[in-house]
């Protein structure tokens, strides 16, 4: 360590300064990084213990805390400062006189983001702050990057994502946003178990990807030399313990799709999928908004949601609209009178819309999501999708063209996908077969047909239906986040040069 140091330290004179102080720390004796520290109190609870304590009151409780340091003001022989834990952040004061000369020079060595070990006694300064009166400092681990006085990831949002350790130090609203997201997720883990569903766990690692339209990452085992996926979506595999005898399934699913990054798309993502025996999409239409406004209720106290400047209900039951009636009312196009391709064409060309699809249904799903699902503000469950686009869907009862399939749409977004699954084997051989065909044309995202799921269909599975939720943008809605950035810890960034 004497004569190795980081590159950046001969380039960057405040972490030169670090290294410096870091070598004279090894040289007094004291190591920069001990093992262990046996921390006895969390900052939060001395706080709400105490908080009753009158200015210039003491006491003697003793307490053992342990964080990083984040501001210090020198006086000579004594000092103050402020610690911040997991839990919150404390002022300290120490003197010479208290801990001695040589730990009160290693305090004057020590800089911001340090972390540190505080022993002493609680009280209140003449200006009512609650603080820690030092007995014994030690170092637990030597910063020798300096944190930004005023974070610029503030104003700079690729540094926070790409530098996430350091926006969670300085910015208690981040810390706030990932804890929000693991009470959602326990949340829905609560009420899913208390429904009877059973948590299970699938392949994330394919050898047939599939569930969903989408392009996979692909990978190579070097043993069994097989070309491999990452899952697009657990939905074949969940259904699959459906054909086993398993009723009520759940998996929170990391599903890896290789397609665009913005706001509301990241390469990897989270999705709550389940699968219920003998429940049809009416079924999961109930128990989905009873789902989130559960969560909702339970975690905000309230079901109205304020997300980027709109007031969400999601106090149930949500709308429910068909696609067809949801084109025709947002575009005055009614499809159920458009029998041919090329008369669906002009209708989507009259509307400004550039189609690629070859069926009405297709340009039908192409003039809704470019037209109509933007405008969807309200919790809205847009129902009975073309058949085109529902390879793994149950065809409605007279109406054979389209399928028991809604997603849910909330601010102009699908929260939810939802289907009365296909469980006849020969109906999805002919879709797949078509997908297929989409795939011999260059559609990236067809799905490729899955033999050994056609088998477990012809053994059996009974009428069922699944949800998948994205977990991602359900966060974002209840922590009010612009971005999908915000709510994933380390999201994907374009590698920097």
């Amino acid at each position: 360590m004497d004569e190795e140091k980081n590159e950046e330290s001969q380039e960057n004179p405040l972490v030169k300064v670090r290294y410096d102080k870091l070598k004279q720390l090894q040289e007094m004796g004291i190591d920069p990084y001990p093992n262990r520290y046996e921390v006895k109190d969390k900052i939060r609870a001395v706080i709400e213990k105490h908080s009753a304590l009158q200015p210039e009151e003491k006491t003697e409780d003793f307490v053992k805390i342990a964080g990083r340091m984040m501001a210090r003001r020198e006086m000579g022989k004594a000092s103050f400062g402020n610690v911040k834990d997991f839990t919150g952040s404390l002022q300290f004061y120490i003197r010479e006189d208290d801990v001695g000369k040589d730990a009160y020079n290693l305090f004057k060595i020590l800089d911001i983001g340090d972390i540190i070990g505080l022993e002493g006694f609680v009280f209140k300064t003449k200006k009512g702050e609650l603080s820690v009166h030092v007995q014994k400092i030690e170092l637990l681990s030597k910063s020798l990057y300096p944190l930004p006085e005023k974070w610029h990831g503030l104003k700079d949002d690729e540094a926070r994502y790409r530098q996430r350790y350091v926006d969670m130090i300085m910015n208690d609203e981040v810390k706030h946003t990932f804890l929000m997201r693991t009470r959602i997720v326990n949340e829905i883990r609560s009420f899913l178990v208390g429904k009877g569903f059973v948590e299970v766990e699938t392949p994330i690692l394919q050898p047939i990807y599939g569930g969903a339209a989408a392009k996979p990452f692909t990978t190579v085992h070097n043993e069994l030399k097989m070309k491999m996926f990452l899952r697009i979506s657990n939905e074949l595999y969940l259904k699959r313990l459906i054909v086993g005898g398993f009723e009520k399934v759940f998996e929170f699913s990391r599903d890896f799709r290789n397609e665009g990054i913005d706001a509301r798309h990241n390469p990897e993502f989270t999705v709550m999928e389940t699968m219920c025996a003998y429940a049809d999409y009416n079924d999961s239409m109930k128990l989905t908004e009873e789902l989130l406004s559960h969560v909702a209720k339970h975690l905000l106290g309230k079901t109205e949601v304020d997300y980027q400047e709109q007031l969400i209900n999601l106090h149930p039951p949500f709308q429910r609209i068909t696609m067809l009636e949801a084109v025709k009312k947002y575009t005055d196009v009614d499809f159920s009178t458009i029998k041919t391709v090329d008369e669906a064409r002009d209708a989507a060309n009259e509307l400004g819309v550039r189609v690629e699809g070859d069926t009405v249904g297709k340009i039908l799903s192409e003039v809704y999501e470019e037209l109509v699902e933007p405008h969807i503000v309200q919790p809205t469950f847009v129902m009975d999708y073309p058949i085109e686009v529902s390879p793994l869907a149950k065809r409605k009862k007279n109406a054979a063209d389209y399928t028991e399939r809604f997603e849910l749409i909330i601010g102009g977004r699908e929260y939810a996908n939802v289907y009365s699954e296909l469980n006849e084997p020969i109906v999805l051989r002919k879709n797949w077969e078509e997908q297929r065909r989409l795939m011999e044309k260059g559609d990236q995202e067809a799905q490729p047909m899955d033999e050994d799921f056609i088998r477990a269909l012809e053994v059996g599975m009974p009428p069922t239906s699944g949800i998948g939720i994205g977990i991602d943008r359900f966060v974002m809605l209840l922590t009010n986040s612009a971005s999908i950035r915000d709510v994933i810890m380390f999201p994907t960034l374009k590698k920097k040069e």
